[in-house]
């Protein structure tokens, strides 16, 4: 009889839940909610003025939805990209694109002028003479990992000269350093990004490259010939802002003190105006509340929508939401940051007959292509926090194999996102998020 009763609870759960992925799929209003973000705000890094309009926003949009909200103070780096100029002395002034990397310290007014010494590794730092020259990091993104659909693996591997390698150089004695742009395509635009500096080490400037620039300054030093660039880059770090995480949730009706959490960064770079990153992932937590809302359902445990600010280049948002909620119970924690192409699945720190049970349960995924389940040690950012701390952590996967052509770039534009892929991205972290709050 118990096992008759379990089915049948397994099968009615499953019922709900398909309910909810296809009011979705036929009610979103997702992309409406992108596109206001997006379009009408526009570039988000912390500390600017559309960052602080972006709060404003989503607390106001909670609020016409009638659901509880409020936010939380967040204290954010202030960072303003200035003049980006760059341009080959020896090669007729030509002119190379690049962008400064997010934290970069300035040249001088003047800039500098120094030869190009081009590394794969750095190892190589050990045993060529840098002093006084731009280092040229060269470390492609693995083309064949990404169209194996493993971009993110890929990235991980060639992320770390933007992160670490300014700093790494600059013991050796380097002016300033350029990479290549992390990605899998330019059409002459190149990606930013957030470098770390070794605090024992000089801050030298650093920028990226765009592809086809970097291809360039690789050919002509193949060929033997001195390469030497005047580098312009007045970035600035301003006093740090008072910003905040928002913070929504629907009050559980059986255990409202387990809380599943899901969210997405509020935050993005000012180059492009943030639909893929994280644009999407917001809109996708955000719908999640309000379908939720509209469709009257009471969850057994308090779902929490937090949009963290910082996410980009400090993750202060999630460090202070921890640092302010690690006393409560947290069940599960979903994170959404990986763009908005067509659902693929879930990452999740769960394993064994925990993830086995969850599989059953979330059987009715399987509609929208988001049944898979992979287990990883991290899922996520700004929820890194919460899972080292022993929740349960869950990130959600859309197809990967574009989403490194727009990352951190100006053609991150709402453009590139195709309304019923968001929807179905959507439907998918919401039927999850009820899931995890019923179980």
């Amino acid at each position: 009889m118990m096992l008759v009763f379990l089915i049948a609870a397994v099968a009615a759960g499953q019922r709900r839940t398909e309910d909810i992925i296809q009011r979705e799929l036929a009610t979103s209003r997702a992309y409406e909610t992108l596109e206001v973000l997006a379009d009408n705000i526009g570039a988000r890094l912390s500390g600017s003025s559309n960052a602080a309009a972006a709060v404003s926003w989503a607390k106001t949009t909670f609020q016409k939805w009638s659901i509880p909200v409020q936010t939380e103070k967040v204290i954010v780096p202030h960072w303003v990209r200035g003049v980006e100029d760059a341009r080959l002395v020896l090669h007729r002034n030509q002119k190379i694109v690049l962008t400064a990397l997010g934290g970069s310290v300035a040249t001088t007014a003047q800039g500098i002028t120094a030869d190009v010494v081009e590394l794969t590794s750095f190892d190589e730092l050990k045993s060529v003479n840098i002093k006084g020259k731009i280092v040229f990091f060269n470390n492609p993104i693995d083309m064949d990992m990404v169209r194996a659909h493993r971009g993110f693996e890929a990235y991980s591997k060639a992320v770390v000269f933007r992160g670490e390698g300014p700093s790494r150089a600059a013991a050796y004695g380097a002016a300033a350093v350029v990479i290549r742009s992390v990605a899998s395509a330019s059409l002459r635009t190149p990606h930013t990004g957030a470098l770390r500096y070794d605090p024992k080490q000089p801050k030298i400037p650093a920028a990226a490259l765009a592809i086809e620039d970097a291809m360039l300054i690789d050919r002509l030093l193949k060929k033997g010939e001195r390469v030497r660039m005047h580098l312009v880059l007045t970035p600035r770090t301003l006093p740090n802002v008072e910003s905040a995480n928002v913070i929504a949730e629907i009050r559980g009706s059986e255990k409202p003190d387990e809380i599943v959490l899901i969210g997405g960064h509020l935050d993005s770079w000012d180059l492009g105006t943030g639909a893929i990153d994280d644009g999407s992932g917001v809109a996708m937590v955000m719908e999640t509340m309000r379908l939720l809302k509209e469709m009257n359902l009471a969850p057994k445990r308090t779902i929490r929508c937090v949009l963290f600010m910082n996410e980009e280049n400090g993750l202060n948002g999630g460090r202070t939401y921890f640092a302010n909620h690690k006393s409560e119970k947290h069940v599960a924690a979903i994170e959404s940051d990986a763009g908005a192409a067509a659902p693929t699945g879930f990452r999740t720190t769960l394993k064994g007959e925990a993830l086995a049970d969850l599989e059953r349960r979330a059987q009715p995924l399987a509609s929208i292509g988001a049944a898979h389940f992979e287990t990883t040690p991290e899922t996520g950012a700004d929820t890194s926090f919460l899972i080292e701390a022993g929740v349960p952590g869950f990130s959600f996967v859309p197809e990967p194999l574009n989403y490194f052509d727009y990352h951190h770039s100006a053609a991150d534009t709402l453009d590139k996102i195709d309304p019923k892929e968001l929807a179905e991205d959507s439907a998918a972290v919401a039927a999850l998020a009820w899931i995890l709050a019923n179980e």
